[in-house]
């Protein structure tokens, strides 16, 4: 039985230690939402599947302050600001041979992440799962997904591919990746487009694909991640990213939806992982001489937008 810490457990950490759970490891949500954590061990999870009645899930759920038992394997599903606060809250349960994988969106991570463990015991990847948090304790499930994943340290590629069995195991249909920088890199452009853009225009994706204005802007975008993707050895091919991203205004792919920044922001009021995003474009470019005007006026509108809307 592996013993498994979620660590930032709202929607998609719910669902991943939800299904962890029911291929028989011992798994605990970690979550700083005190009333989702206390909905959870009082009534269980709630998880809502399409045509299924509601399942009530007993499984552990704590605050992570609360815990200090070392875990095997730990996977992180926090916020992308929350990370450093994360990892020093959780120290106690990263033994010699922990395992720690990080699923997050956004750039950068792994350079965090290696200021609390050594490289031999981080992997990182992306995940095409998706789930909603309802309310506390409780989550929406719908649609398949699956998990890329590759170790940060050469040595340690046995390692992941453990862990790409035992996700794979839980029907998280886990792959070992041999170039996850790239598929990071191309999945962050995505929300760097349509997630900042989205989130600032108050729209679903089919109706920013319905303006005009749509083309150039994405152009744009794309072009300064391409440049600065370049530097750190990834080659992301502007038309081509192009190509991937454009057939998501059609409604029938992801159309009706509205991306995560949009909930956080304009919905709820929270901040943004837009610092993970475009902000790192404009910054790494400023550090690299590579011009960025785009990625960071983006930045800089989103950020006035949560100073106008985030109660301090």
């Amino acid at each position: 039985m592996t013993k498994i810490a979620i660590a930032g457990s709202g929607a998609m950490g719910s669902r991943f230690g939800y299904m962890l759970q029911a291929t028989g490891n011992s798994v605990v949500l970690l979550d700083n939402w005190a009333a989702h954590v206390q909905a959870i061990n009082t009534n269980g999870l709630t998880v809502n599947i399409a045509g299924q009645a509601p399942l009530q899930v007993q499984i552990p759920a704590a605050l992570p302050t609360d815990i200090k038992e070392i875990q095997d394997v730990i996977i992180l599903f926090t916020k992308s600001m929350q990370l450093t606060n994360m990892l020093q809250t959780i120290q106690p349960l990263i033994g010699p041979k922990t395992k720690v994988v990080c699923l997050l969106n956004g750039l950068g991570h792994p350079e965090t992440i290696e200021r609390y463990l050594p490289k031999t015991n981080i992997f990182v990847g992306i995940t095409l799962w998706t789930a909603g948090l309802t309310g506390p304790g409780e989550i929406t499930l719908s649609g398949s997904g699956s998990v890329e994943l590759q170790n940060v340290a050469p040595d340690s590629q046995n390692a992941a591919k453990a862990l790409v069995e035992l996700l794979s195991a839980a029907g998280l249909k886990a792959h070992y990746s041999t170039d996850v920088l790239f598929s990071i890199w191309r999945k962050a452009c995505v929300n760097g487009t349509l997630n900042s853009l989205c989130a600032l225009l108050d729209c679903n994706i089919a109706q920013l694909g319905q303006t005009s204005q749509a083309t150039t802007l994405l152009t744009a975008i794309v072009a300064e991640f391409s440049a600065v993707a370049a530097t750190e050895g990834v080659d992301l091919q502007p038309a081509e990213m192009l190509a991937h991203i454009m057939p998501l205004f059609n409604p029938e792919e992801a159309g009706d939806h509205y991306p995560s920044m949009h909930q956080d922001l304009i919905q709820h009021h929270r901040p943004t992982e837009i610092d993970y995003l475009n902000g790192y474009v404009a910054r790494k470019g400023t550090e690299r001489g590579i011009a960025t005007p785009v990625n960071q006026l983006i930045t800089e509108l989103v950020h006035t937008k949560e100073a106008l809307l985030i109660e301090k």
